[in-house]
């Protein structure tokens, strides 16, 4: 299944990603810091969309209260719960 996510607080205005057989693909982010969101979809991609979500929430960045990482989560979990 796809998704769709517009993410709230950070630089990146959309985040695209699929779960198949509960397990995370294809994340892309929308502007912001490419090279980190590479490394973050790379690190995330074929895992479990629930250790997905369990790892990345709650990460800041800086003085912001969330963070990419963060609003992947909020993301996955955003899948999880429909």
């Amino acid at each position: 299944m796809h998704m769709t996510y517009k993410p709230n607080g950070i630089c990146a205005a959309k985040i695209d990603f699929d779960v198949e057989e509960g397990k995370v693909y294809n994340v892309k982010f929308s502007n912001g810091c490419d090279g980190n969101h590479k490394g973050l979809a790379s690190l995330v991609e074929g895992m479990p969309a629930e250790e997905v979500a369990k790892r990345l929430k709650g990460i800041t960045c800086g003085p912001r209260a969330s963070s990419c990482p963060d609003q992947l989560a909020q993301a996955v979990e955003k899948y999880l719960g429909q």
